[in-house]
């Protein structure tokens, strides 16, 4: 899995190194593997600052500072949640970039509104703030890894973003 990603980490490490920037993980259904993804790559300790495994809404209001309200009102599984803890990390991390996902990874917890391999996923940078929700198929694992490549690829859209 690790290989796989050593291109999109590669573009990744040159795109924060050239623009002189560091980022950050809020990671709530991937679990801390797209952390473990950035850091497979030699020399990520030059733009890699750490990450937040929020799996519990609690961590998520106290450490990234995700709003309770935003919590009860749309789940964690939503836009302003993810959102949030894009800008939590960045906050939390002194980051200046940051992606955060929040999902049904499965095989439970889906609902007809939110069926598992629902995945919101956003991406902090600079003031500003990317989201999308993606539907993955496949199990449990098969969705956290896509999700993390999809963050993976997000964050290196928005860094080439001008």
């Amino acid at each position: 899995m690790f290989e796989e990603n050593d291109a999109l980490t590669a573009a990744l490490a040159e795109a924060l190194g050239a623009a002189k920037l560091t980022c950050a993980t809020a990671e709530s259904c991937t679990g801390g593997l797209i952390g473990a993804l950035l850091t497979a790559r030699p020399g990520s300790s030059d733009w890699y600052l750490g990450g937040v495994i929020s799996y519990a809404n609690s961590v998520k209001e106290r450490v990234l500072g995700v709003s309770a309200g935003d919590l009860a009102a749309w789940g964690a599984v939503s836009e302003p949640v993810v959102r949030a803890m894009a800008a939590g990390a960045c906050r939390v991390t002194g980051a200046d970039a940051a992606v955060a996902t929040s999902g049904v990874a499965g095989p439970g917890g889906g609902s007809p509104d939110k069926p598992v391999g629902t995945v919101w996923i956003a991406v902090a940078l600079r003031g500003r703030t990317w989201a999308e929700c993606l539907h993955f198929s496949g199990d449990r694992d098969a969705v956290r890894v896509q999700a993390a490549r999809q963050a993976l690829r997000m964050l290196l859209e928005c860094l080439q973003e001008p």
